[in-house]
């Protein structure tokens, strides 16, 4: 096999003309930042989700098989360059952006932290070191899709989101919002990429309150201790004067946290141990 690239979570190999493998590392980014510790087990985690998301829903996806713990084949193709987010709740940069004007919402939406929108949004970024929210207008503009994938991405995404919501509730859990990456495949739009706890925001229901920061399984306990110790805004301030920037170190105890937080969430949720 051929080493092609390591991208934040995941290391990407060339197996043959059709299928690439997927290793699944226990590295973790958050805000577009790398960070040198490792989460335990997280690795492990992100590739027995992939497999349990891929084959539970109803949709064409590049997935084939689990080859290891931490490794999966897919099929190749041509990814879309659009991350398709689907959005249930009011919560994470939603807030400033609707704050700022930046996003629309129905008339009666309640804007109380965590509430849940009167219906899942459709609200894609472009897909890059740091992605950028765009509308309709913009992914034409910017040729990312065509009207019709974008239609298509639209519909699909927010079909997935209600799939994947009724079996997260039924474990116990509410999946707030959900990040999906499309591609072409024998002419077709095909899911793809991975889907777990670093593509979604998963609540559990029994401390759910409208109103308040929600206990997260998934990797928002890492954003919410660098918000809270002022590093979000150090990494925003490195970037507009030019600068990369610096990741400090995560806690043992944040790292512990995750860990056991990734594990009871895949175990809760697909009814298998790891």
């Amino acid at each position: 096999m051929k080493f092609l690239t390591s991208g934040k979570v995941k290391d990407l190999y060339d197996v043959d003309e059709s299928t690439l493998l997927f290793k699944f590392s226990d590295r973790v980014s958050a805000y577009d930042v790398k960070f040198k510790e490792n989460i335990p087990k997280k690795g492990e985690v992100l590739c027995k989700f992939a497999e349990f998301w891929f084959n539970a829903l109803p949709v064409s996806n590049h997935f084939i098989k689990k080859q290891s713990d931490t490794e999966i084949l897919v099929k190749k193709m041509t990814m879309l360059p659009i991350e398709c987010v689907v959005r249930g709740y009011f919560y994470g940069s939603l807030i400033n952006r609707w704050k700022k004007g930046e996003v629309k919402l129905p008339n009666g939406t309640d804007t109380t932290l965590a509430a849940k929108l009167l219906e899942p949004i459709f609200d894609p970024t472009t897909k890059s070191e740091h992605d950028i929210p765009i509308d309709k207008q913009k992914a034409l503009q910017m040729n990312l899709v065509n009207e019709e994938q974008y239609s298509w991405l639209e519909k699909t995404s927010i079909e997935i989101y209600k799939k994947m919501s009724e079996i997260a509730d039924k474990s116990g859990f509410i999946l707030a919002d959900l990040k999906l990456e499309f591609g072409i495949l024998d002419g077709k739009i095909t899911l793809g990429d991975s889907i777990g706890p670093d593509e979604y925001r998963l609540w559990p229901k029994e401390t759910y309150h409208v109103g308040k920061t929600q206990e997260s399984f998934d990797k928002q306990i890492l954003r919410d201790w660098l918000t809270e110790n002022g590093y979000q805004k150090q990494f925003d301030n490195a970037r507009d004067a030019g600068k990369e920037p610096t990741p400090p170190t995560i806690p043992i105890e944040i790292i512990q946290k995750m860990t056991n937080r990734y594990v009871m969430a895949y175990e809760k949720l697909t009814g298998h141990s790891l």
